[in-house]
């Protein structure tokens, strides 16, 4: 139930920090907007590592640092399918493919659900679907390159995830901090190479450096999560974060909860709760 809990939390930070990073992504270069979030979640994980601990070992070091690279272009690879669109299609492929290559590593490392789990799986994928693709009305078709932009950011996210879990479970946040600084220095480097073409926009900030901050809470949680529980579990409920997003929408932006949508939040929670006798 820990593991639940902490997975739930981690889907919802995932979500909201989507929604401000897509966000950020829409006024200036997606780099000029990872620049400023990769930092910003390094100083997440820097603010809780005397409270955690972290033991920087080899192993610690050498998954970190996977990881860091996985979220560096996780990072690029959303917000820019984010900022361009349409989220109601790209969304729910990105999400669906975060959610199946974990599990499908939980399997294979000897991980088994019971009766309960079997159902409340299906039910969490379908229900990812359903709220993350929204009414589509009015949306056009994705261009190729949307579609493999999500479907890429949807595999280095599940890289992320899957790396951060075969870190030992005595590291601490060795892993995060570790995966941060690479993620942060990638990002530099990408930018450096890039020079002009990022354009002259700046980016905006504060919502930037929040995004960076939520999917450093992200990470923590599904951190946590995954070292006390099932990562065919936790990948699965992590992945519900479009749920984030949506509500977020609805109560900042006052955007509608389609019947699509509703239909999926219910489905998520009857899949939570089968998912929780596993």
């Amino acid at each position: 139930m820990i593991a639940l809990l902490l997975a739930l939390g981690s889907s919802l930070a995932y979500g909201c920090a989507d929604f401000l990073g897509g966000l950020g992504a829409r006024k200036a270069h997606v780099l000029r907007t990872v620049l400023v979030a990769a930092p910003a979640s390094l100083v997440v994980d820097l603010l809780v590592w005397p409270v955690l601990g972290a033991a920087f070992t080899p192993s610690a070091l050498g998954w970190g640092a996977a990881s860091g690279v996985a979220s560096a272009a996780a990072f690029a690879l959303l917000y820019r399918t984010l900022a361009i669109g349409p989220m109601n299609v790209l969304s729910p492929v990105t999400a669906l493919v975060s959610a199946a290559l974990p599990v499908a590593v939980g399997l294979l490392q000897g991980e088994r659900l019971g009766a309960a789990g079997l159902t409340g799986l299906p039910l969490a994928l379908l229900a990812v679907v359903l709220v993350s693709a929204g009414s589509g009305e009015g949306t056009g078709r994705p261009s190729r390159t949307a579609l493999l932009l999500a479907l890429g950011a949807g595999a280095v996210i599940a890289l992320q995830l899957v790396f951060l879990h075969q870190a030992p479970s005595g590291s601490g946040v060795a892993p995060l901090i570790t995966g941060r600084a690479v993620s942060s220095a990638v990002t530099l480097a990408a930018a450096g190479a890039m020079g002009r073409r990022l354009g002259p926009e700046r980016p905006a900030y504060a919502v930037s450096a929040a995004a960076g901050g939520l999917d450093a809470v992200a990470n923590l949680l599904f951190l946590l999560a995954a070292r006390s529980g099932d990562l065919t579990v936790v990948a699965v409920i992590t992945a519900l974060y479009p749920a984030g997003t949506v509500l977020l929408a609805r109560g900042v932006l006052a955007e509608r909860i389609h019947r699509g949508q509703l239909v999926g939040l219910g489905t998520a929670a009857v899949a939570v709760g089968l998912l929780a006798l596993t």
